[in-house]
């Protein structure tokens, strides 16, 4: 049998945080959480919601469908801009 869900999902969020250079503290500041928090999750002892899961998939900018669908999915769902060391260069004018 296949991993499940709780997996699924600490593992998809693992990868999303490598594949963006994001660390548990950024994480916890974008989703509105404590770094531990974060950590209790991703260590399976809390687990994340439905609720987490969409706003995780939001911050990732993607659909939460990808984002269930486990690592994989999940990191070739993630936009080029967001992943680490792929910044575009800024367009002229451009703040960041």
């Amino acid at each position: 049998m296949g991993m499940s869900l709780p997996e699924r999902v600490r593992l998809a969020v693992a990868a999303l945080m490598h594949a963006s250079g994001e660390s548990q503290a950024g994480l916890a500041a974008a989703l509105g959480v404590t770094q531990a928090q974060v950590s209790r999750r991703q260590s399976g002892a809390a687990a994340w919601s439905l609720a987490d899961c969409e706003a995780l998939a939001v911050h990732y900018g993607m659909d939460v469908l990808d984002f269930l669908a486990g690592p994989t999915r999940a990191c070739e769902a993630l936009p080029d801009v967001r992943r680490a060391g792929r910044r575009r260069p800024p367009v002229k004018g451009e703040v960041r």
